[in-house]
């Protein structure tokens, strides 16, 4: 039994270890974590609007999904020019 949880001492001791020798990520300011959460959320929109692009087959509704990958497109520039 005392095996067992000088194992799990170990073990944790190595975890400890890994995550400090592991390089922490810069802390992003309240704008900075708007701006990429924002992003996030236009980058799975887009990826959403091309899937069903993909599987449309009326033609109005086709471009009416084009227009709107258009915009999704502008908008994630958009936000990748201000960084």
């Amino acid at each position: 039994m005392a095996r067992g949880w000088e194992s799990k001492s170990v073990e944790a001791q190595q975890s400890e270890a890994a995550q400090e020798a592991a390089p922490r990520k810069p802390l992003l300011s309240a704008e900075d974590r708007a701006k990429l959460k924002q992003q996030e959320g236009l980058l799975l929109q887009r990826k959403r609007v091309a899937e069903q692009l993909e599987s449309a087959s009326n033609a109005s509704y086709r471009k009416m999904l084009e227009q709107a990958l258009a915009d999704l497109d502008g908008k994630i520039s958009a936000l990748n020019l201000t960084r």
